[in-house]
């Protein structure tokens, strides 16, 4: 138990980093990452997916906190953007979470998969939205919520990798939408976890400490170092070449992905 906390507290240390610095869902790593050690550890096949995913979004509630409380304090974090979506987060996460429960493994790995490359190719060509909208009404930001949760609750992330470029778009600076992100990372959390865990409340074969598909070893020991990592990496995003950092990262991402779509054959 002690080797696994040790390599949950890893986990988290890379994930808080990342949040804070490249603006991007800790999931990404997380999930790939739970999926490794849990097939170590004898998990059974058919819940991987589904514990991986649903530990993800529960460790992202304390990565959210430590994350966007960094960037409140730059005063980058729009809380009235963050007011007028959480609605439609909320209710697209959960939703997207109980779905989630009816879908196999395979079926979620292969949307995960094809979610890494998508965001690998737009870290490496670096493609960035153009600003040029304005930020819908209520009925809009409660449609984009929507999608957004209900797209992250099925990947296990917070949703970075999806409300950054749609603020951009909409004319919010980066460094205003990648804090503004983070704070969003919270209703997604809240809601993912609550749907994964009503969600795998009386499946059979979890995994000993698991509370539905929340896996708590891993919970625990991802969330006590995030917290911790998570300003550094805030603080590191004003001073690193951010640009150069995240072709690094999608080539990690591109690994990633690659090594999940051949457990798949």
């Amino acid at each position: 138990m002690l080797s696994l906390l040790l390599t949950y507290c890893a986990i988290g240390s890379v994930v808080g980093i990342l949040a804070g610095l490249l603006g991007v869902g800790g999931g990404l790593i997380i999930v790939p990452m739970l999926i490794f050690s849990f097939n170590s550890q004898g998990v059974p096949r058919e819940i991987i997916m589904h514990l991986a995913l649903g530990t993800s979004l529960a460790s992202i509630m304390f990565t959210s906190i430590s994350s966007f409380m960094a960037h409140h304090k730059r005063g980058a974090v729009h809380w009235d953007i963050v007011g007028t979506i959480a609605p439609g987060i909320l209710t697209g996460t959960f939703i997207g979470s109980c779905f989630a429960s009816l879908l196999s493994t395979n079926i979620l790995k292969i949307f995960f998969v094809l979610f890494l490359y998508s965001i690998a190719a737009q870290l490496l060509t670096n493609k960035k939205p153009k600003a040029s909208r304005e930020l819908p009404g209520l009925l809009g930001m409660f449609a984009t919520g929507n999608v957004i949760g209900f797209v992250s609750s099925l990947v296990g992330i917070g949703g970075g990798s999806l409300s950054v470029p749609f603020m951009i778009r909409c004319n919010v600076v980066v460094h205003h939408a990648i804090g503004t992100s983070a704070a969003i990372g919270m209703p997604i959390a809240l809601a993912g976890t609550a749907g994964y865990i009503f969600s795998g409340w009386n499946v059979a074969n979890l995994p000993e400490y698991a509370v539905g598909y929340v896996y708590m070893p891993a919970l625990f020991g991802i969330a006590a170092v995030s917290v911790l990592t998570a300003p550094l990496g805030v603080k590191l995003a004003h001073s690193l070449p951010v640009d150069k950092l995240k072709k690094i990262f999608a080539l990690l991402v591109l690994i990633f992905a690659t090594k999940m779509l051949i457990s798949l054959f």
